[in-house]
């Protein structure tokens, strides 16, 4: 990992100036899904804007849309998704797709309408009440959930590679309800919990604290560590460099420590406290 940012970060500091001082404006696009990535961006776009890189972002509803976009020159980059979704959605589909940069792990939590703490939620379940839990239904999300579930206590799983799916539930205390990601949050009310991705969750203006139970973050396992992707042609595309440096910087760390503070865990930060 800190290869991969000293290897771009000497590139860039070679091109930075050329840059700065070029006349025409070079137009970048990138594909996000939440509207706080509006937010989370603006810092960075600012920056690179002075040095005529224009950066777009492009929305998109969907988890399963970006790396096709991307995919077929749609968008320049993109920056949504963890390792283990990128992996897993680039060989079922066959996308020529490389991870540029590593960013952050954004945190998967529980929350819950109904319960005030995970448990009282558990001894709910217990008790032999019948409860349903909102999960992601796309496979790697839906295993991520799955691991949290089972480290509240909620299920328990067997031995697994990757991420669990569904047979790797040995015993559940509650009935898990699988929805698109992007609409877990909407459920919230209706269901006893729900298990909801970090941007989606912070694009609606979810307060971190409010959940019963936090996901265990650990840097070192980059399966859900979030990643600016690009086509594998472009790997080497000095502005494409450029924009996850300045992106990976103290100009997302600020807004993301203090805007959404709670939501992220900086992968260039932790490097940095490491060395």
């Amino acid at each position: 990992m800190k290869k991969v940012f000293a290897f771009i970060l000497a590139l860039s500091l070679i091109c930075c100036s050329s840059f700065a001082l070029a006349d025409e404006k070079t137009k970048v696009s990138i594909g996000v899904t939440g509207a706080f990535y509006e937010d989370l961006w603006a810092p960075a776009i600012e920056a690179l804007a002075k040095e005529n890189i224009i950066v777009e972002l492009e929305q998109f509803s969907d988890f399963a849309l970006p790396n096709n976009a991307l995919n077929d020159g749609s968008i320049s980059m993109n920056a949504f998704q963890h390792h283990a979704y990128f992996n897993n959605d680039t060989q079922t589909n066959g996308y020529d797709l490389s991870v540029l940069a590593d960013t952050f792990v954004i945190t998967m939590n529980i929350y819950s309408a109904k319960f005030d703490t995970i448990e009282d939620l558990v001894a709910a379940a217990n008790e032999g009440k019948k409860l349903t839990v909102v999960v992601p239904n796309d496979a790697t999300n839906y295993g991520r959930a799955l691991i949290l579930l089972a480290n509240a206590g909620l299920i328990t799983l067997n031995e697994y590679e990757g991420t669990p799916n569904i047979e790797n539930i040995v015993d559940a205390k509650v009935e898990l309800e699988p929805v698109n990601a992007a609409m877990t949050y909407q459920f919230l009310t209706e269901v006893d919990a729900a298990v909801i991705n970090g941007n989606y969750a912070a694009s609606y203006g979810v307060d971190p604290e409010s959940a019963i139970f936090y996901e265990e973050i650990d840097l070192t396992n980059e399966s859900f560590i979030c990643v600016i992707a690009v086509r594998t042609q472009d790997i080497e595309n000095p502005v494409y460099k450029r924009v996850a440096e300045v992106f990976c910087s103290d100009v997302t760390g600020e807004v993301a420590n203090t805007d959404f503070k709670g939501f992220f865990h900086l992968v260039w930060e932790a490097d940095k406290a490491a060395e």
